[in-house]
């Protein structure tokens, strides 16, 4: 099934971003695309080096499956690969619908000087982060498919990306950019699933902690 991984994790890239960024780009004549990570060694940098580090890796796992690298003996198993399969597809789904829901604010990158809308609703009324949650359940059902080493490294380095950017790159520029507005809405939703990962509302001239 290492093959089917493939094409699924090839399509739903191929969807997620090069499709978005045409749909955006003849809605508002801006593809989106903020690819700028920043000087190099800034947290923006290392965010955006992991992540591109983890796409890579995630087309890595099911070509070196191909290729003959032997699965992770725990998750050899049929059922697990099929239940993979159900959870990459989910997530390339959920990612394109969460895309839709951010509407004309949707970006991939943050640009320090841009302000754009707020989204609050729909799938963002349930997580604030809701993009990076369905990503992260279509690489985990990619290693599901693909159970070998590479595989597995290319969904903790994802997570390792995505909480690097998330926490310490666009939450600082949301708050800034957006102020007593965000405050309320992350103490409101969690960060990534509901409930989870609120932020406590600080008093005044201190900055937000996490639950």
């Amino acid at each position: 099934m290492a093959a089917t991984a493939l094409v699924i994790y090839l399509l739903g890239l191929a969807l997620a971003v090069g499709w978005r960024s045409v749909v955006q780009w003849r809605r508002t004549g801006d593809t989106g695309l903020r690819l700028d990570a920043g000087p190099a060694g800034t947290v923006r940098w290392w965010a955006k080096l992991l992540f591109v580090a983890a796409l890579l890796l995630g087309a890595a796992g099911p070509v070196a499956g191909l290729a003959g690298l032997p699965p992770a003996g725990v998750l050899d198993h049929p059922a697990i690969r099929v239940a993979g399969l159900l959870l990459a597809v989910a997530g390339v789904l959920a990612t394109l619908v969460s895309q839709l829901h951010m509407g004309t604010s949707w970006r991939v990158g943050v640009d320090p000087g841009e302000r754009t809308a707020l989204v609050t609703t729909g799938v963002f009324a349930v997580a604030r982060n809701p993009i990076f949650t369905a990503m992260t359940a279509t690489s985990l059902g990619i290693t599901l498919v693909a159970p070998n080493a590479i595989a597995l490294a290319a969904t903790v380095v994802l997570v390792a990306s995505i909480q690097l950017q998330v926490r310490a790159v666009e939450e600082p520029y949301l708050l800034q950019a957006h102020g007593a507005t965000y405050s309320s809405y992350a103490t409101r939703v969690g960060r990534f699933l509901p409930a989870v990962g609120r932020l406590s509302t600080p008093p005044a001239g201190v900055a937000p902690r996490t639950h």
